[in-house]
């Protein structure tokens, strides 16, 4: 019996029959299924492929755009592994900017060289660039480099990646095709091509912890990148769920998203991404609100990221309030019909009195900076006007029949959830809701106490329901609703925190009022035990496991680190929003989980396309080497691992039982 067989029994393919017809299928007689074993087994000894953690991008498009391009300096370093004996740091740059940005850095080559004859930088440049290309595709099989060509180049890029050019015959070969390539006025297309297939190779996975959304101008841009990526998931935060929410037909999500949008001065995605109508919003604030000067709801940008006109933005705070009244009408609205949510607590409308300009909130009473609220009827402070309710159906309307933002969210649907495990990594965005003893704590969803796990993944069927066609009604509006919940719930493990004090930041000056205390997993996972816990809970296994967070901005310059409870667990929200980057010190971390190790990636604040492809900046401040495996990880060592094995013996059971005639095999005509 052979080596793949010796362990298959009669009994066992009995029991297995069914599959093992169907399978026979596709490898109808022995040879067929020897090959896919000897296919499979080779697979499981190539190199495990690189994974690429970000998180929190919150629409820095051109930022995450960078970074997926230079796969954080990934690409640098393999350059710099070929070359940094034979080449100066500033050619290692340049090239590395031909590879990132191949259209703009070649159009400003041949500016600069004018009319000279560029023959020799096209020959130098391929040879390099195949170089390069040939080492980031050595961990894959040659069908899976061959499906990251583009079609009109495919033959041709295969031929040289494959072609060592020892021999003199076979550098000939390599020599006349990079001639011919150049010869025949195709070198920038397939210069081009090739800085594309080096992009799409370096990274194998991406994994996005979270936070598409807010702040940014582009996140519609970065929906419409990875629309088009092929190996990513995302574990869903709360400014993703918040969107989703608004699509959903949430109309308090709806009003919160319009807020923070305004609130940043970021109308893009919006307006140019989802085809938002916002002028029913700017006619109505400037009916409502023409004499109120709005102070509190100026624009937060930066002078450098503000290109709105004094008037612009005048408007925009006008409209900005307008949305935040109607928000809190409709937040207090929906709490009062969700007792369950015990939240009564954040109706703060009706706390407030307008004669003495105090609001009273926990017991204790502050004096507010802003009382005009021509649209709050005291005696009935959460019921929208009929003005705002003709205002909130427009919006309504305009967020429900987006079809790009459908799209999108649909896109969000298809490759999140709340939380993943890949290769004993476990992600999620923000939290794992636990009580004072580092215990898992009990959370009601629907009725149902649930905690860890069973609670993460009843959360994330509940929020996939509300657009699901065939999810009963009831089901449906519960979810519509749970997902403002989850934007800002106490006990959201996108949240985590007491209370959103967003009324309180408007309208109190007492920073006192403007605290958000942060659920006990904040507050505990610097501690081993409790993320051996958390791991546990998850089926994570092995002593190289992780916690991979985003949400709460690491704190560089205030001496925080990403690093923490002795390495089990890493925080990579490093503030990629230009908002964060003075609390942050920094514009973001990164993570990159090679065959061989773990590296945290430090970035620079992201200035300009022209500025990375002038002087080939890849934002990259410092790589940290986090982990150093024992042994270099092969992709047997990895899920995909486990799914090629199980693949091998049930293929192993398909010979065992063609050889011994349990299943017959079709043998091909001669």
């Amino acid at each position: 019996m052979t080596l793949h067989t010796q362990n298959v029994t009669p009994a066992q393919v009995e029991a297995d029959r069914r599959v093992l017809e169907l399978l026979a299928q596709t490898f109808p007689n022995v040879s067929a299924a020897s090959t896919e074993i000897i296919n499979l087994e080779a697979i499981l000894n190539l190199p495990k492929g690189t994974e690429h953690f970000v998180a929190d991008l919150h629409g820095e498009h051109e930022a995450f755009l960078h970074i997926l391009k230079n796969a954080s300096g990934n690409i640098k370093r393999k350059v710099t592994d070929l070359y940094g004996t034979t080449m100066l740091d500033s050619q290692i740059r340049q090239l590395c900017a031909l590879i990132y940005y191949p259209e703009q850095k070649l159009q400003a080559i041949k500016a600069e060289s004018g009319d000279s004859d560029l023959t020799d930088f096209y020959t130098i440049t391929l040879h390099k660039l195949v170089t390069v290309c040939r080492s980031v595709s050595s961990k894959y099989t040659r069908s899976k480099v061959r499906k990251a060509l583009p079609k009109e180049y495919s033959y041709i890029i295969e031929e040289l990646l494959h072609e060592s050019g020892g021999e003199y015959d076979k550098q000939a070969y390599f020599n006349r095709i990079i001639e011919t390539i150049i010869s025949t006025g195709q070198a920038e297309p397939f210069i081009i091509a090739l800085c594309n297939v080096i992009q799409k190779l370096s990274i194998d996975q991406l994994h996005i912890l979270g936070d598409i959304y807010d702040r940014g101008p582009g996140a519609h841009i970065i929906m419409d990148t990875l629309c088009n990526y092929d190996n990513w998931d995302i574990q869903w935060g709360n400014h993703d769920i918040v969107w989703m929410g608004a699509a959903a037909g949430n109309d308090a999500c709806i009003a919160n998203v319009v807020r923070v949008s305004l609130r940043y001065g970021n109308l893009a995605t919006l307006e140019d991404g989802y085809g938002i109508n916002l002028m029913p919003l700017a006619t109505f604030a400037l009916e409502t609100y023409d004499n109120d000067p709005c102070e509190e709801f100026m624009t937060r940008a930066s002078d450098d990221e503000n290109t709105h006109t004094p008037k612009t933005i005048r408007l925009m705070a006008k409209m900005h309030k307008a949305i935040a009244v109607i928000q809190f009408k409709l937040e207090g609205a929906l709490i009062a019909q969700h007792p369950e949510w015990h939240l009564d607590e954040r109706r703060l409308l009706h706390r407030m009195d307008r004669e003495s300009g105090t609001v009273t909130i926990d017991g204790k009473t502050y004096t507010m900076c802003d009382t005009s609220f021509p649209t709050i009827n005291p005696a009935d402070p959460y019921t929208l006007t009929p003005e705002e309710r003709h205002l909130m159906h427009k919006l309504h309307h305009s967020f429900t029949v987006s079809s790009a933002l459908r799209r999108d969210v649909d896109t969000l649907l298809a490759h999140g959830c709340m939380y993943g495990l890949y290769n004993n990594n476990l992600l999620f965005h923000a939290s794992m809701p636990l009580n004072a003893d580092g215990s898992l704590k009990e959370v009601e969803v629907r009725g149902k106490k649930l905690k860890g796990k069973e609670l993460m993944t009843e959360i994330g069927m509940l929020l996939r329901s509300a657009f699901n066609d065939d999810a009963p009604q009831a089901d449906k509006d519960y979810a519509r609703d749970y997902y403002w919940y989850m934007w800002c719930g106490p006990d959201s493990p996108l949240y985590d925190k007491d209370k959103m004090t967003t009324f309180e930041r408007y309208f109190i000056k007492d920073p006192e009022a403007h605290k958000e205390e942060k659920g006990w997993y904040y507050k505990l996972r610097d501690r081993e035990d409790v993320c051996d816990m958390i791991l546990d809970e998850f089926g994570a296994e092995g002593s190289d496991r992780h916690i991979i967070n985003g949400h709460v901005p690491v704190r560089t310059g205030k001496g925080e680190s990403p690093i923490r409870a002795g390495g089990r667990l890493m925080v990579i929200d490093g503030g990629f929003a230009k908002a964060y980057h003075k609390t942050t010190g920094i514009a973001g971390y990164t993570l990159i989980y090679h065959s061989s190790n773990f590296e945290l990636v430090e970035h620079e604040p992201f200035t300009s396309v022209e500025e990375a492809v002038a002087n080939g900046t890849d934002i990259v401040r410092s790589n940290k080497m986090v982990e150093q495996t024992a042994r270099r990880k092969c992709v047997r060592d990895t899920d995909k691992g486990k799914i090629l094995q199980s693949q091998i013996d049930e293929l192993s059971e398909l010979l065992y039982a063609f050889r011994h005639g349990m299943i017959k095999e079709s043998v091909p005509k001669k």
